[in-house]
């Protein structure tokens, strides 16, 4: 039973040094003690901690994030590559489809469409497992105390690589088309870090937001659904003219263009990297100050 307590600002255990195990020979002396009214500086320490100990199990979360995959196509003849099918069927049909309605060369359009559309499923997948990044792991919560951060690294080990598969669709395209990037594609290697950075947020933000209000993983889909049509996914920024000078406001726009930019050989503009910084500055602290405050509750909330 004390395997399921969460430190937090309701009770605090704190188990004395010579207390190595949760039972001794002699049963003269407790070996817990509980402290209502945690001070926000000893919530920000358990959070800091959760977040080290989550690090330092780096090996553990890939493995189960790797499991996670396995298991899901267990049995299948191409397992995660049929995802890589299908989302080449989509890019061939979308492709073929949009550059006729656009009136845009082929040529140009099929790598910007399936870069997009990779790239899209990879942030629409990952914010779908966000959501359920505790309340699946509801088992492990309640049996063993691991940090948090662990839980989150699994969705996003699993997401990236779904990612590295899908990733053979741009090179088939970019093969056929006689495409290369060059050397600005090295920028995508810090925006590929800020991403991973923004994934753990997101993976903490929803995740607990939707282990408390069972009402948002829905609403989360709708508006994903609504952001993949007004985002420059399956249409160019260039087909909107002078009112492309917005889109930085979009973040979706933003911290995708960060990434697609330098793979198609593009230098994302510096208003595009301080709306993607800022965006992401927000993301972090708004998932750090909800974590401070009620990582102690998500044990009961799952």
């Amino acid at each position: 039973m004390t395997a399921a307590l969460q430190p937090g600002n309701v009770a605090e255990a704190h188990a004395s040094h010579a207390a190595a195990t949760p039972f001794q020979a002699s049963h003269d002396e407790a070996v817990m003690e509980f402290v209502a009214g945690l001070p926000l500086a000893g919530r920000h320490r358990l959070a800091v901690d959760d977040l080290r100990e989550g690090l330092r199990l780096r090996r553990l979360f890939a493995t189960l994030g790797w499991l996670d995959i396995k298991m899901r196509y267990r049995g299948s003849m191409l397992g995660p590559f049929w995802l890589t099918l299908s989302t080449a069927v989509m890019v061939g049909a979308l492709g073929v489809l949009y550059s006729t309605l656009f009136r845009m060369n082929l040529h140009e359009y099929l790598p910007f469409l399936a870069l997009s559309l990779v790239l899209w499923n990879f942030l629409s997948a990952l914010v779908g497992d966000s959501c359920i990044c505790f309340t699946a792991a509801e088992g492990m919560i309640r049996s063993i105390r691991m940090p948090y951060f662990l839980y989150a690294g699994q969705v996003i080990v699993r997401n990236f690589l779904v990612l590295a598969h899908n990733v053979v669709v741009i090179v088939v395209v970019y093969l056929i088309f006689s495409i290369w990037p060059g050397l600005r594609a090295v920028l995508a290697v810090p925006a590929l870090l800020l991403w991973v950075v923004d994934a753990f947020a997101v993976a903490i933000l929803l995740g607990t937001f939707c282990a408390r209000f069972r009402d948002i993983p829905p609403i989360v889909g709708s508006i994903m659904q609504i952001a993949f049509f007004v985002s420059p996914i399956i249409w160019k920024p260039e087909l909107i003219q002078h009112h492309a000078r917005w889109l930085p406001l979009n973040p979706f726009f933003s911290l995708l263009e960060i990434v697609r930019g330098p793979l198609l050989g593009e230098f994302p503009s510096w208003e595009i990297w301080a709306a993607s910084l800022f965006y992401s500055a927000l993301l972090c602290g708004t998932a750090w100050a909800l974590f401070v405050r009620v990582r102690g509750r998500l044990a009961f909330w799952v």
